[in-house]
């Protein structure tokens, strides 16, 4: 009989105590491995989605509910601003790039969001397939989003209102998919973009004011036109004779009396303008929140203060608010970890104990087998073994319990802000199986070294 089958016989004989030593090594591994994937990812995504946003300008509210809900998109809005706030900050000297937000719908927990072209510039992030959208309901989808709903370019998808994916479906306005992004590992891989107006239209908000006031104005100036074209055409012919002069004079007064009358439906169309937006403004062209990327250092002591002091709004930094919620996530976390060591600790505790009383009663056996030829150095290796299998079998153990919990904490999240990779190998994981194998040397080293010095005569005479 090898060495590997004498371990195997002799922890199957034992296997309450070893079954014991195997769950408690892997509990500690697994809670090690997911506060160490989860911790480490959420950084690393927290710096993917923020890194060029340096502002977020939302409604008055929590500012981190603002963060999380429009950057990272695992919340709800603090509410709506008005869409005029944003051409004031694009023209402000100290921003470089101002992005509008508008959220509301979702497509099976994926977020949609209404923005333009400026998404994708202050994400860094490039059309991989397809096309940008051109027109009302059309969408771009991320990478992550094609892949796990198994779409491509073409297929049409239907929102559902709110951001639960449980939420009224929009059927009367399906979206048609014109482009993937390429993957970026950040928010944008779960996301699917639009532009406002098709956010506007799916929730019944109208916005063709300005186009109506352009062809009115495009009206009035066609009638212009023609007016000074007959006035030239009659004082063309100004010295021919004295009838016609008076014909001309008599255009002449007539367009003075037009220009007078257009002046004065100017001024009320003027009048009227600023009423129906106004009252647009009270009905519903808002969006959610705007990003901002500064275009100096100078901006950070001066723009917040300035939209906070001067506005209805508020605005909130992704850097500060990140900072604060870590030192929030940083106490719970640091109790799970030290709690997972001290689970450690007893597992190894349990592996010593269950191989010292193990080697008691099989002190005989080891004695024998010295009679058989077995020497001081087997025993030892069979004892230390022994140890390590316990542990290292613990160890898988606890990372496949690791995965299975990433899996679930997965599926609890909202689809938008999902970055674990629940079934994907991290490097750390190799060091949690090194923890585990070094536990096991050091429990199973005093039960190795006593059954080394076994002494064959003293214990053949004892039984």
């Amino acid at each position: 009989m090898n060495t590997i089958q004498l371990v195997w016989k002799n922890l199957s004989r034992q296997f309450g105590s070893v079954f014991l030593s195997i769950l408690l090594t892997a509990f500690g591994i697994s809670i090690l491995a997911v506060l160490s994937i989860t911790g480490e990812t959420f950084e690393k995504q927290l710096d993917n989605n923020s890194k060029n946003i340096d502002l977020v300008v939302g409604a008055k509210g929590s500012p981190l509910q603002l963060i999380l809900s429009s950057v990272y998109h695992i919340d709800n809005p603090t509410g709506n601003i008005p869409l005029d706030e944003l051409e004031p900050l694009r023209q402000n000297p100290l921003v470089q790039l101002a992005v509008p937000l508008s959220l509301g719908d979702n497509f099976k927990g994926h977020r949609i969001v209404g923005t333009d072209s400026s998404f994708l510039a202050i994400y860094d992030t490039k059309i991989h397939e397809g096309r940008i959208w051109q027109k009302d309901f059309e969408v771009v989808i991320g990478e992550q989003v094609a892949k796990k709903q198994h779409l491509k370019i073409g297929d049409q998808i239907n929102s559902s209102h709110g951001l639960s994916k449980d939420g009224h479906s929009h059927d009367e306005h399906p979206f048609t998919i014109v482009g993937i992004l390429k993957q970026n590992n950040n928010v944008t891989d779960n996301l699917i973009l639009t532009n406002l107006e098709s956010v506007w239209d799916v929730h019944g908000i109208a916005h063709h004011h300005a186009e109506q006031e352009t062809a009115a104005q495009r009206e009035q100036r066609e009638r212009e036109e023609d007016r000074e074209e007959t006035v030239k055409a009659h004082q063309h012919h100004h010295g021919e004779d004295l009838e016609e002069n008076s014909s001309a004079k008599a255009l002449v007064e007539e367009k003075e009396q037009h220009d007078h009358a257009d002046h004065d439906h100017e001024e009320e169309g003027v009048f009227v303008k600023s009423i129906g937006a106004d009252m647009v403004k009270q009905n519903g062209l808002e969006i959610t929140a705007i990003l901002i990327k500064y275009q100096s250092p100078a901006a950070i002591g001066i723009l917040p203060k300035m939209i906070d002091q001067q506005t209805d709004m508020q605005a909130a930094s992704p850097a500060m608010e990140s900072t604060r919620l870590f030192s929030l996530l940083g106490v719970g976390i640091d109790s799970l970890a030290i709690l997972a060591y001290i689970i450690m600790l007893i597992a190894g505790l349990s592996v010593f104990i269950n191989l010292y009383n193990a080697l008691k009663q099989r002190k005989y056996d080891l004695a024998i087998m010295r009679t058989l030829g077995a020497s001081k150095r087997k025993l030892f290796n069979i004892v230390l073994l022994e140890g390590l299998t316990i542990t290292i079998v613990g160890g898988l153990v606890g990372l496949l319990l690791a995965h299975l919990a990433l899996y679930y904490i997965s599926n609890q999240t909202s689809q938008s802000a999902d970055f674990i990779e629940a079934f994907r190998l991290h490097p750390k994981e190799l060091v949690f199986l090194l923890i585990a194998c070094l536990i096991g040397v050091l429990a199973a080293l005093i039960p190795a070294v006593k059954a080394y010095r076994t002494s064959i005569a003293g214990t053949l005479s004892n039984k």
